[in-house]
């Protein structure tokens, strides 16, 4: 799984190199280290607009939520069953990039998780790179107002993530950065496991 990760000033740097709306994004971004389960917006490009970097909450809403307590339940996607889950289903065409520089997984050094120990993911060069997500503009019932929320599609751990993310061997899916627009373009889902992966530090 993914809840926690980090987009760092170097993340930013490299974004106003490619995006629009970079000005307003720098402005109201808070901190460089996310905790999902405060849903924080953070720096995304969709398929819809790929041309601009915008921020976005982390935790998607479905249309017909009516609230946003489900947010903490769909930080991450299992691509194995984002057709069948009534969460994401509707989505799997609204496709996005979420930029990043690292995440943080923790290993259980003990059968029941009381005692874990603390890993930076990211890449060997420690370049930025993006998760696959897929998103969604949600609106509230109750006040008519409009949230657009996200979610990072994880896959099976590799042999490196296993041992770290011990526990539920799961990691999120890191974009190959040939196939960026692949994936925003409509790529196929399954090709999106041609993913990169970082050392821990």
């Amino acid at each position: 799984m993914c809840f926690y990760f980090r987009a760092s000033k170097k993340v930013l740097e490299m974004l106003e190199q490619k995006y629009e709306g970079i000005e307003e994004v720098v402005r109201n971004i808070q901190g460089e280290e996310f905790n999902g389960f405060q849903h924080p917006e953070t720096p995304v490009v969709t398929s819809v607009e790929p041309e601009r970097l915008q921020l976005m909450h982390w935790g998607l809403i479905p249309r017909w939520a009516r609230d946003t307590s489900i947010q903490d339940s769909t930080l991450n996607a299992k691509i194995e069953t984002l057709t069948e889950k009534p969460s994401f289903k509707a989505y799997t065409e609204n496709r996005c990039l979420i930029y990043a520089d690292g995440f943080y997984e923790w290993q259980w050094l003990d059968p029941k998780g009381k005692h874990k120990q603390k890993y930076f993911i990211r890449l060997e060069d420690e370049h930025p790179f993006c998760f696959a997500g897929l998103w969604n503009r949600w609106k509230d019932p109750s006040t008519g107002l409009s949230r657009s929320t996200y979610t990072i599609i994880t896959t099976e751990a590799n042999e490196l993530l296993s041992r770290i993310h011990n526990s539920k061997q799961r990691m999120p899916i890191v974009i190959n950065p040939n196939n960026e627009q692949d994936w925003l373009s409509q790529g196929n889902i399954r090709m999106m496991n041609d993913f990169l992966m970082g050392q821990p530090c």
